[in-house]
């Protein structure tokens, strides 16, 4: 790796503190914008302006890269040539500018309160090992039960095995937030701990793999995975649904946007409202489900 593609890189991952996934799109964005365009050092990435960004993303769409991924590449590189400019002594507000592909807004698709339940629950009883299926369940109980993103979960350690009614936790971009912890997920990660045979130590991770090292989220993933097939939920039941469906449910039962901001760490409200439309969307369902006149209307044929 570079020189540049090195410090683009712990700037990324300890300065900004974006998570292991991210680092690695932005650091590979930006590997490829420098084998394309030869640039060697920060003045001349610097010096790039918007054509480079649109000979990189036509090569991308080129190879079949959707929409939605184009506009991450551009977000990635637009991210490297400010980062590039600061490095250099100049005006970050003079990075080249260009207009992302549209994307087709989607919802986020939750899952029920029971579905949630049970989907931690089965996939604790598929471990072989009774630690393990406890340690499935606490990470799965955080993310619908505290909000919290995978990382977030797996990124916890030794220090929360006593954990109390609150946790704070560091999100996207070294956001921090506090969290309550409910009873349910206090007693979960108590009884993991408990039967967990590896040292948990304070500043060691908390979940712990079946050797003692750090706990993989493809694990995770790939448990839920297994499980939704077995009950029956569609293949956008993952381990971030349950985030999704713990702030659509807290919305249902009240919630305000701002707290619900907080909780989720978003960094502005409106990543936060685009669960009052899921709200709107569930109701809207109901109403047609329920409701005497849609049903006679169904049952007509109209």
């Amino acid at each position: 790796m570079s020189g540049l593609l090195a410090r683009w890189e712990s700037h990324l991952a300890s300065e900004r503190r974006l998570s292991p996934h991210t680092v690695r799109a932005y650091v590979r964005a930006a590997e490829r914008l420098l084998e394309e365009t030869d640039a060697t050092d920060w003045q001349a990435v610097a010096r790039l302006e918007a054509p480079a960004l649109r000979a990189q993303l036509a090569r991308r769409r080129a190879d079949g890269l959707s929409n939605r991924s184009a506009a991450r590449e551009l977000s990635a590189l637009r991210a490297f040539l400010a980062f590039a400019r600061s490095e250099a002594g100049f005006d970050e507000a003079q990075a080249p500018r260009l207009r992302g592909p549209r994307i087709k807004r989607t919802l986020p698709r939750p899952v029920t309160p029971d579905d949630a339940v049970q989907i931690a629950e089965k996939v604790g009883e598929k471990r072989r090992e009774e630690w393990t299926g406890l340690r499935d369940r606490a990470v799965l109980l955080l993310l619908y039960g505290a909000g919290m993103r995978l990382g977030e979960a797996l990124s916890l350690t030794g220090e929360h095995a006593q954990i109390g009614e609150t946790i704070r936790v560091t999100g996207k971009g070294g956001k921090t937030r506090v969290v309550p912890i409910l009873p349910a997920i206090r007693t979960a990660i108590a009884a993991y701990v408990a039967a967990c045979p590896h040292d948990l130590a304070t500043d060691k991770p908390l979940f712990r793999g079946a050797r003692g090292g750090p706990l993989s989220p493809g694990l995770v993933q790939k448990a839920m995975a297994e499980v939704r097939a077995e009950i029956g939920l569609p293949t956008n039941a993952t381990p971030h649904a349950l985030r999704h469906s713990f702030a659509t449910h807290l919305l249902g039962a009240g919630a305000d946007l701002r707290s619900l901001q907080e909780l989720l760490g978003h960094a502005s409200l409106g990543s936060t409202q685009i669960y009052t439309e899921v709200d709107a969307a569930r109701l809207l369902d109901t109403y047609r489900n329920a409701h005497p006149r849609e049903a006679e209307g169904r049952g007509r044929g109209d």
